[in-house]
């Protein structure tokens, strides 16, 4: 199992310690380091940043939203920074959900997440193979336009710069059993959000399927403390966040995540008590198992025996969500 360095996105300013924090990473031996975005910072911009003062380590993108960018942009910035970073992107892309496509980004959630995931991946690997003039006859994603308020004039094209790889991997990241089967047909990898390594069930069967090489790289908060209830908080923060506030009560993919987890019961609650703006309590009403069993918190020798069941699970890549430095060597240590 490899280890990356999952920096996340931006709170109200640049984060002054990411580069430090990438350069000891790619120094200890992690494989990759991702960056993220949801409506504030952009994926791209930080870890092209990132790109040009390491040299070695892996960089991906998890996620970058799919609303943000046409198809073909999103392959001009992946085919970009790889020619810049001497091929070493992953491209992981996200769908969101309907508050942040049509609140933040002004377009519609498509009426069909599945068709419109498989058309955008479709778009991106044609530009990176280079083999055509980019054409689709989507639904979702049609090229040329053809659309009656266009001018049909449109015209199919291949991308001026050759693209270093045409097998970029592309990584999904997928919360329902059908999106996650899809993501096994269609893409290089899959991005969990929340992984419990005693339970990949809860994910369907289509883990069971995958071709020899497909990444499985979940994030997970990792905190070496001697209080493992205290080290949880800033877990149950980050669930109370986004189980309560990213989605609409009649449609929240991680609120949906966590009840099919078998903890529909406190979902609601949380969703319920951050909706009616009473954020303390709903962070202190996510269970300290569910936080517990999707995280790596606690004194090192806790961490070590946790960390073999993460090892026999599916997982290819344990993607640590933005540790301290002290956290950030000690796993590596116990993943030497």
């Amino acid at each position: 199992m490899r280890l990356g360095l999952a920096l996340g996105y931006w709170g109200r300013g640049p984060a002054a310690d990411h580069v430090s924090r990438a350069l000891e990473a790619e120094r200890l031996g992690y494989h990759s380091v991702w960056t993220a975005e949801s409506w504030g910072s952009d994926a791209f911009t930080p870890l092209t940043w990132i790109a040009a003062r390491t040299s070695r380590i892996g960089l991906g993108t998890a996620v970058a939203q799919m609303a943000a960018r046409s198809p073909t942009t999103t392959a001009m910035h992946a085919l970009t920074l790889d020619h810049l970073s001497g091929g070493r992107l992953m491209l992981g892309l996200g769908l969101s959900g309907p508050q942040v496509v049509e609140g933040w980004y002004g377009r519609p959630f498509p009426a069909s997440p599945l068709t419109a995931t498989r058309e955008y991946v479709d778009v991106v690997r044609q530009v990176l193979r280079r083999e055509a003039p980019v054409a689709l006859d989507g639904r979702f994603h049609p090229l040329p336009y053809p659309g009656p308020d266009g001018t049909g004039l449109g015209k199919t094209l291949k991308p001026i710069t050759h693209p270093l790889r045409a097998d970029l991997p592309i990584l999904l990241g997928a919360e329902g059993p059908k999106n996650v089967a899809q993501t096994t047909r269609i893409a290089d990898g899959w991005l969990p959000l929340y992984w419990a390594p005693t339970r990949p069930e809860v994910y369907g069967p289509a883990l069971a399927e995958v071709s020899e090489g497909f990444l499985v790289a979940p994030m997970a908060q990792v905190r070496v403390c001697d209080d493992v209830p205290q080290g949880l908080l800033p877990v149950k923060a980050m669930l109370g966040f986004y189980i309560g506030g990213m989605g609409h009560t009649a449609r929240n993919f991680h609120a949906d995540l966590m009840a099919r987890m078998g903890y529909e019961e406190e979902a609601r609650r949380i969703q319920r008590l951050f909706l009616e703006g009473r954020r303390e309590e709903a962070v202190r009403a996510v269970p300290d198992a569910f936080a517990d069993e999707i995280s790596l918190v606690g004194p090192r020798e806790r961490i070590a025996e946790r960390l073999e069941l993460w090892r026999k699970s599916p997982v290819t890549d344990l993607l640590a969500l933005d540790p301290d430095p002290h956290t950030l060597r000690v796993l590596a240590e116990l993943n030497a």
